[in-house]
Order: C-alpha cells, then structure tokens, then sequence
C-alpha cells in the first residue's frame, strides 16, 4: 500500500495541533499501536513548533501567556508544509519552512540547546524527533528555510498487502 498527502498551513501556534491530527489520521488506516501514534504526534508536533518559533519567529501563543497576543505584536506571514508516505509499512514525514533558515545544524540539534530561552524553550525538539523515530535528517540553508525528513517503520508494516 502506498498513500501520500501534503497539507500546507499558516505559520501560526494553533496549526501545530492540527499537524498533529492530520498526520493520526493518515496513519490511522494502518491500525498503528498507541506508542507508535504518540510518538508520530509527538515527533511531528516538534518540527512544526520548531518551524513556527525558530523558522518564522511566530513566538505568540508558545509564551507563559500563551492567549495574550502583545499590544503591536507582529506575525510574520509564512507557511509550513506538511508531506507525508506511507509505503511498506514505512512512514516518511517532512516538515518544511521558507523561513531563517538554521546557521549551525550541529548546534541546534544538541541537547538542551535552545536559540529562545526567553519562551522556556527546553531545548529537546531534535533529541525527541530522534528518539521517538527510526531516522531524521535535517538540511538548512540560512535564509532559505528547513526541512526535515523523519522516518518510522511501523509495526504493521510487514502485514500490509499480504495476501490471506
């Protein structure tokens, strides 16, 4: 079985939890064990936050005040696009931004690192986007934007299109 989708949303705090659901119910098809789902989510919700704040800089509604929109409070227009596959029981999902662009990939991608310490930012996005899936790669030009490949084998993979 092999199915794909793209969703592209405004760079704003609220479409992180809508990157979330859609990428539960592409996968949902496939019966995914709750730990496989949670960690797709979790994973997921990472790179889209990461794309927000860092890519664009769209930091209201990540703050301690998270409804309060500051008085002259700028958005910075962008989008992040969402793609995800599914293929042998395989699952690929790229976030990408057109935003700032990551000047030392190897820096950001340290544990506790944070370039936003002012939102309580704990620095883990990356280390959680590895630890819950099998492969990431990040690629970034300053000034151009992100994108980040995510790769999990799912459990039901080697049940998918076999014959009964």
């Amino acid at each position: 079985m092999r199915n794909e989708m793209e969703l592209v949303m405004d760079a704003i705090s609220t479409n992180e939890g809508l990157a979330r659901v859609a990428v539960a119910a592409f996968v949902a098809p496939l019966n995914p064990t709750l730990e496989e789902l949670a960690d797709v989510k979790t994973a997921v919700s990472e790179a889209v936050t990461n794309a927000i704040i860092h890519g664009y800089g769209n930091v209201w509604g990540y703050s301690k005040h998270r409804n309060l929109v500051p008085p002259g409070a700028e958005r910075k227009e962008g989008k992040v696009t969402l793609r995800c596959k599914l293929e042998e029981g395989i699952l690929t999902v790229e976030v990408l931004d057109k935003g700032v662009g990551i000047e030392d990939i190897s820096k950001a991608m340290e544990p506790l690192y944070t370039s936003k310490p002012e939102l309580d930012r704990s620095g883990m996005g990356f280390s959680f986007m590895e630890a819950f899936m099998d492969d990431l790669q990040v690629e970034s030009k300053p000034g151009e934007g992100t994108r980040i490949t995510m790769k999990k084998k799912l459990a039901c993979g080697p049940w998918i299109g076999r014959e009964e």
